[in-house]
């Protein structure tokens, strides 16, 4: 058949024929293997590609079939530094490098504050800092940027201390190398409770909203649209560009008038297992897909106890829905001690080197890892010391012996021992 030639428009110009697009081709089907940097295969990493994730096999393979074209694939896996690329070929040789998180909290109204903020970022920029865990959503409820959340916007979570430019924030940190951590009090919720009485903890002597000594109000673990509000709450937070989702007070509440708490459902050490790890397996599912990491802090004392620790925390039902577990192994929150350590605020390399290896230990079937919390605030429960180099360094090497992957600075006034945090040219980190 002969080539047409050039064709007319209305007035008789002829018009030549655009030329084809080049025809874009991708591969139908992608293999890949994800290895460490001893090249020993890595199973459990997650691949994510057109939205869906996909985990590694036991040798550290992956096969995806069909994915969009020019979708981007992001490769994760607790302890590494996550990875981002255009695959162009069919098969994928990827080595991952490992990742420690050296992390300051920056409160609610901590980050918000110029002064503040600056301080720990110099920290961060002299020293062996390198991420930060900010309250998104902090203690009482408050959201810390504008949401659009619309079930948070009707129950009032827009705070006070709201800022105006998060996203420049956001890229400010990304532009000096930070891992951003996202906190996200969960089932302590003072403004969704308020907002919501029909989702809340209920004290039955007055028919309001159960609170405890702080005062403060929380919502009920076993509601399922309590999940959907802190999974929607999340993936906000995920699409800011946060590399991470971290679930604080991810339990049942310990302290004030508990016998008065009224839930949904009977709460007892049977039915409290199901709710937190229900939880924590929908936040996986749905945030898993958006690249970002999720994580949750626990009791130290999880640790060490058998049972739920009556708050809906046991190891072995959380570990295979999380990336990361975040002991909270503050030597002043062991109350009576740990065994072989009568007295923790006088032990604390103890105290973290044996919680950490006994969590390890207890999540070594999953790919979670453990990156604890550290004391760096005034003991409130002994003797009163102040906790100074001495004790975070030690609590440092706790964590650093028991095979941890970083650590992260707890202190409520954003008040850091800078002292106790190595200079960026001694630790090697850059």
């Amino acid at each position: 058949m002969p080539t047409p030639g050039p064709v007319s428009d209305y007035v008789g110009r002829p018009v030549e024929r655009a030329p084809e697009a080049p025809r874009v081709t991708w591969p139908k089907t992608i293999t890949g293997q994800i290895l460490d940097a001893n090249r020993s295969p890595l199973e459990g990493a997650s691949v994510v590609i057109g939205g869906v994730e996909h985990l590694t096999n036991a040798e550290g393979r992956f096969t995806i079939e069909g994915h969009p074209p020019d979708a981007s694939m992001l490769v994760k896996r607790p302890g590494f530094a996550r990875m981002k690329l255009s695959p162009t070929r069919d098969a994928i040789e990827l080595v991952m490098q490992p990742q420690l998180v050296k992390a300051a909290y920056l409160t609610y109204f901590g980050i918000g504050d110029k002064g503040i903020r600056g301080r720990v970022l110099d920290l961060a920029a002299r020293t062996e800092l390198n991420a930060v865990v900010i309250d998104v959503k902090g203690d009482r409820g408050w959201i810390v940027y504008r949401t659009e959340v619309p079930e948070a916007l009707a129950v009032g979570a827009q705070g006070p201390a709201t800022l105006k430019d998060f996203d420049g924030l956001m890229a400010d940190l990304k532009s000096r190398g930070i891992y951003t951590i996202a906190r996200i009090v969960t089932f302590k919720d003072n403004v969704l409770a308020n907002g919501r009485p029909d989702l809340a903890i209920i004290d039955t002597r007055t028919g309001r909203p159960w609170i405890d000594n702080e005062k403060l109000a929380w919502v009920d673990p076993f509601r399922e649209e309590v999940w959907r509000y802190n999974v929607a709450i999340a993936r906000e937070a995920a699409s800011k560009g946060f590399d991470e989702i971290q679930f604080d007070y991810v339990r049942f509440p310990t302290d004030g008038k508990l016998g008065a708490a009224k839930y949904s459902s009977p709460n007892n050490k049977t039915t409290r297992l199901p709710a937190i790890a229900g939880f924590l397996g929908k936040a996986r599912r749905e945030l898993g897909p958006l690249g970002v990491f999720v994580a949750a802090d626990v009791f130290g004392y999880t640790a060490f106890n058998d049972n739920d620790t009556d708050i809906g925390q046991r190891i072995e039902e959380l570990a295979p829905h999380l990336d990361y577990l975040c002991p909270m192994v503050y030597p002043s929150g062991y109350h009576v001690g740990i065994p072989g350590f009568r007295n923790p605020v006088q032990n604390p390399y103890e105290v973290v080197r044996e919680s950490v290896r006994l969590i390890q230990h207890r999540a070594s079937q999953h790919r979670v890892r453990v990156r604890p919390w550290l004391q760096d605030f005034k003991d409130y429960a002994f003797d009163r010391r102040i906790f100074g180099v001495t004790e975070v360094r030690a609590q440092i090497k706790g964590a650093d012996d028991a095979g941890a992957v970083g650590w992260m600075l707890w202190n409520p006034r954003n008040d850091y021992t800078a002292s106790a945090l190595r200079q960026k040219e001694a630790s090697g980190t850059k």
